[in-house]
Order: structure tokens, then C-alpha cells, then sequence
């Protein structure tokens, strides 16, 4: 397992410990994961963003406390939100970010999340880009509708 997927585990671990908060301090994480500081920026900064329903508070300077904290949005609105969001084009990566995001929120369930995703890969669409990300972003947003 990755550095980084160790780090994310560790936080989500956390998160679920303490009720969908968590307080860090990046030198004290870093020093846990014999890393450095800015391993952990990374981790936060990809891996809990707000499309993947996640509220990040930072202060730098001090070892650097970090806030996360898992959004609480009732399912129709993190429905709109997340089809808002699409716009006219979407990678796969992100499209995966937010089928993961709605099934974390049980909005979708997996079975759900994954016949999405076998739809939506870069296979079945059979096209070049910006084609194929345009493609995927009227798919999406369409299959989304249908739950609202």
C-alpha cells in the first residue's frame, strides 16, 4: 500500500472515531508516518476536498493544525450540487470522486456507484478526447437526474 493511501486511511479512520471530525497537526502526522510535512498537504489536498465531501480548515506556522470535517448535506441537495458541478465535461478520475462521494453519503449504493462507473469508463466510450469527457459529463448528469 502507497504512502499516501496509508495517510488517507489513517484520517478517514479518525474521522469515523470521532464522529466526522478531525484536528491534525501536519509535523505530529508526519512524524507518525516517518514523512514529510508536505505528504500530508498532498494527501489533504487531493484526497479530501470538497467534491469528495470534505471541509478543510487549515493554519500554517506551529507544526500547522489541520480541521477536517465531513459535510453533512442531505441527499437531494448533494444530488444537485455534485450535477451543478459537472459542467460540460468531466475525466473519469473526478467522475469516480463523485459516484464515490454519493455512495459514502449512501445516496447511491455500490452496486449503483459501479454499474455507473463500468458506463462511464474511458472503454465504453469509445471516443477521442474532449469528445469522450463531454460524453461522460451528459451521461453522468443525465443518470443523476433520474434519482432526484
Amino acid at each position: 500500500m502507497k504512502m499516501s493511501d496509508l495517510i488517507e486511511n489513517f484520517i478517514k479512520e479518525m474521522l469515523e472515531a470521532t464522529g466526522g471530525v478531525a484536528e491534525l497537526q501536519r509535523n505530529e502526522l508526519a512524524g507518525r508516518f516517518n514523512c514529510v510535512p508536505s505528504q500530508i498537504n498532498y494527501v489533504i489536498s487531493t484526497r479530501f476536498t470538497n467534491e469528495r465531501g470534505y471541509i478543510v480548515e487549515s493554519r500554517r506556522g506551529g507544526g500547522g493544525y489541520i480541521k477536517i470535517q465531513r459535510a453533512q448535506v442531505p441527499a437531494g441537495d448533494l444530488l444537485m450540487h455534485i450535477i451543478n458541478c459537472i459542467g460540460s465535461a468531466i475525466d473519469f478520475a473526478s467522475c469516480q470522486a463523485c459516484l464515490q462521494n454519493l455512495s459514502d453519503y449512501s445516496v447511491i449504493s455500490d452496486r449503483e456507484k459501479n454499474i455507473m462507473l463500468a458506463a462511464l469508463s474511458d472503454k465504453v466510450l469509445a471516443l477521442n478526447q474532449p469528445a469522450k469527457d463531454q460524453m461522460r459529463a451528459t451521461l453522468l448528469k443525465n443518470m443523476l437526474i433520474r434519482l432526484v
